[in-house]
Parts: C-alpha cells; sequence; structure tokens
C-alpha cells in the first residue's frame, strides 16, 4: 500500500511536506496542497452557512485564566504548549475553541428565538503530540480544525442538533466518495465514572449524556461500537473512525454532547417568560481536521483527486511550436472559466507530455495539433477515456459541470 501512503504522495505530488528547521508535525502545505486546502474549506464553509452556521474568526492563543475556567487546564495539559509569559500575563496556544466561542456567546444576551445558535470557525489549533505519535499529515502539533459549537435551548434540541451534525457528515464523506462500513465506521465513546482525574465528576450527567447519545445513534439505524474511556472530559462524543493505509485508526470527525462547559461559564439564554434557564451544548467538527481529511482522501484516491479537488484539472498539450498559440488562447479561455487550466511548455513529444500529466494525477489533457487549430477544438483525454474531439465552448461546460457539482 505504500503507493497509497499520503507521506510518499505527499511531497511526490508537491501537496506539502514537513520541514525539520521549522519542526515535527508542522507540515508545510505547497501551492499545489494550498488549493487542495482551500477547496476542502470553501466546501464546508459552504455547506455549514446552507445549514445556518454562523462563522466566526477568534485568536490562536488566549490568557491562561480562559482555559482554567474551561476546564482544559490542567484536564488536558499535557496536550497543551507551555504557557507564554508576556507582560506578567501567562497565554496559551489553543488547542480547541470552545472556550473562544463561549466567551463570545457571553459578549451579550440571547433569547430562545435565536437558539440554536451555531457558532463556528476553520480554526487552527495547536497541541503538542509526543514525538513518536506524529504521522504526516494525520497526527500533527498544527492543524485547521472545521469547528462548532451549537448552543440549544433544550436537550430535545441538543438531540436535534447533534443529528444534523451527523447528517453533515454523512453528506461530507459521500461528496468525498467515502462509504460508511468500508471507508469509516462510528464509535459511541464512553466515559469512565471512576476515573476523576480525566473525567468531570458528575455520574448523572455521564448517564444521561450517554443515554442520549446513544438513543440519536439508535434512531439513525447505524451499527456503531461503544468504547470506554475514549470520551472527553466534559461529556460522551459520536465519533468517525478511518484507518491509514498502515491499518492505524484515527478519529476523523466527531460530535460531542457537553454537560460541564455550560455551567462553567454560566451559559444561559433568556426564556420565554423572561428568566435565564441554563442553555445546552453541543460540540462538533463537521470535516474534522483539514489535514487529517487530505491525507485520508490522499490516499483513498491515491493522489488522483476527483476534477473539482484537483490542484492542476486541465492541461493543455500542444504539439508542436504552430501550436502554441491557439493553445495559449484555449489555456486562457479554461481560466477565464474558474477552471484550473495550464500549458505544457516542455520541448517533449506528445507521448512524454501525457505520461508526465498521468504521473501528476491530472484529471484532463487538451491535445492540439493540426486538425483542432483548423477545427477550433481540442482533443480531450480524461483519466479513463479519450473523450475526443470537441469545441472548446462544450470542453469548458463538461469541466465547469463537474466540478460545480463536486461529482
Amino acid at each position: 500500500m505504500e503507493e497509497r501512503d499520503h507521506k510518499k504522495l505527499g511531497p511526490e505530488l508537491e501537496l506539502f511536506y514537513i520541514d525539520q528547521t521549522v519542526g515535527k508535525g508542522l507540515p508545510m502545505f505547497l501551492p499545489k496542497g494550498s488549493i487542495v486546502k482551500r477547496e476542502l474549506e470553501k466546501f464546508v464553509i459552504e455547506e455549514e452557512n446552507k445549514r445556518g452556521y454562523l462563522h466566526v474568526e477568534t485568536p490562536d492563543l488566549a490568557r491562561l485564566e480562559l482555559y482554567e475556567k474551561s476546564g482544559h487546564y490542567p484536564h488536558y495539559k499535557d496536550s497543551m504548549y507551555a504557557p507564554i509569559e508576556i507582560d506578567d500575563e501567562k497565554f496559551m496556544l489553543r488547542p480547541m475553541t470552545c472556550p473562544h466561542h463561549f466567551q463570545l456567546f457571553l459578549s451579550r444576551p440571547h433569547s430562545y428565538k435565536e437558539s440554536p445558535m451555531r457558532i463556528a470557525e476553520l480554526a487552527q489549533l495547536y497541541r503538542y503530540e509526543q514525538s513518536g505519535e506524529l504521522m504526516g499529515l494525520i497526527r500533527t502539533r498544527s492543524f485547521c480544525l472545521a469547528d462548532a459549537h451549537i448552543i440549544c435551548s433544550s436537550e430535545e434540541q441538543a438531540a436535534e442538533e447533534i443529528t444534523g451534525a451527523l447528517d453533515l457528515i454523512e453528506h461530507a464523506n459521500g461528496v468525498f466518495g467515502l462509504k460508511l462500513g468500508v471507508d469509516y465506521r462510528f464509535r459511541l465513546s464512553l466515559g469512565d465514572r471512576a476515573n476523576t482525574e480525566k473525567y468531570y465528576k458528575n455520574d448523572a450527567a455521564w448517564e444521561k449524556g450517554e443515554s442520549l447519545l446513544r438513543e440519536v445513534m439508535q434512531k439513525r439505524g447505524a451499527e456503531f461500537e461503544e468504547a470506554k474511556d475514549e470520551a472527553a472530559f466534559y461529556g460522551p462524543k459520536i465519533d468517525v473512525q478511518m484507518k491509514n493505509v498502515n491499518g492505524k485508526e484515527d478519529t476523523a470527525f466527531t460530535v460531542q454532547y457537553d454537560f460541564c462547559m455550560p455551567e462553567r461559564f454560566d451559559l444561559t439564554y433568556i426564556a420565554e417568560d423572561g428568566k435565564p434557564k441554563r442553555a445546552f451544548v453541543v460540540h462538533r467538527s463537521s470535516i474534522g481536521s483539514i489535514g487529517r481529511t487530505m491525507a485520508f482522501l490522499i490516499e483513498k484516491y491515491a493522489g488522483a483527486f476527483p476534477t473539482w479537488l484537483s490542484p492542476v484539472q486541465a492541461r493543455v498539450l500542444p504539439i508542436g511550436e504552430a501550436h502554441q498559440a491557439f493553445a495559449q488562447g484555449v489555456v486562457q479561455q479554461l481560466k477565464d472559466a474558474g477552471i484550473r487550466a495550464e500549458l505544457d511548455q516542455n520541448n517533449e513529444s506528445l507521448g512524454k507530455k501525457i505520461r508526465a500529466a498521468k504521473t501528476e494525477k491530472i484529471p484532463y489533457l487538451l491535445v492540439i495539433g493540426d486538425s483542432e487549430v483548423s477545427a477550433g477544438t481540442a482533443t480531450l483525454e480524461s483519466r479513463e477515456a479519450k473523450l475526443g474531439a470537441l469545441p472548446i465552448a462544450d470542453i469548458v461546460s463538461k469541466l465547469q459541470e463537474e466540478i460545480k457539482t463536486r461529482a
């Protein structure tokens, strides 16, 4: 499976690399990898906007007091970077966004009419992973998370939002070509009542939270495994588990029920009777860490991304010098139509140009020779088949449709 390993394909396809001078677990995205990352980010923002999420931006660091308030410090401090001391204050690089989002919620009073409030962010996070655990884009020390926190007015609403978050995850997986039971599975991650060092102490809340998530999964009718001692410190969660090419399993996406933070942050809303009532919170990551999702997709497709995700979507191959001017015009038409296209100007044989494009996993090739110049066409070839000579406008329409529908 080495030919699918994202750690091998990433540098080969000029997507990303790890620079040891920059540091272990700190991936550097090259121009092509940045395109894939941005396409995933655009996709998730578009999908979340359709579902009523409100996107925000919060700082990459905060005062240590914020994480003491949330309980991440000390519960999570082994996975956090050491405090940064500035002006007699201590700051932390954030390992998660929930405390920021809760403070943002507290910036003004909220009515029950605003509920559920879905606060989302593509957030850069920093976690101190052990050196032996670091692996490519799957386990890193800096990553961008498609994160969100949903403030609800009732347990029933929280259950509905958990279902909605799982619907979004399954929709995204469908667009990515990932299949339940083949590429991913569900795990209900439970706490351990006896482990009060790792988990927030509230047995009744744990029972209620775990029952709520179990009931949501049973209603969905999807198979799931229960796993003790895999929960977050503040509540149980539903994890979407995926395996890499080496067979190691990681959590790709997650939906969590939180009974701890509403109390710690005194999260309330103004109810119909005009009085403040305690809110309920759901944490979720729709497509998880963008880098980790990229890693799974690189391995799923062996680097041959679907057209909408491909860094270069079409390459124009003029057969000879006489076809260069027409080929340049075709590239411009493709670019004007929003298609990521480039011109092969190498002084090589057509066969070598085609082999180079196939090695780079480019979805579409447009070959241009004498007959194409005279007819105003290009001979189109996909990764799967030769599609023949077509008018440039038809090729543009075909590729635009494929990209727009994320086929």
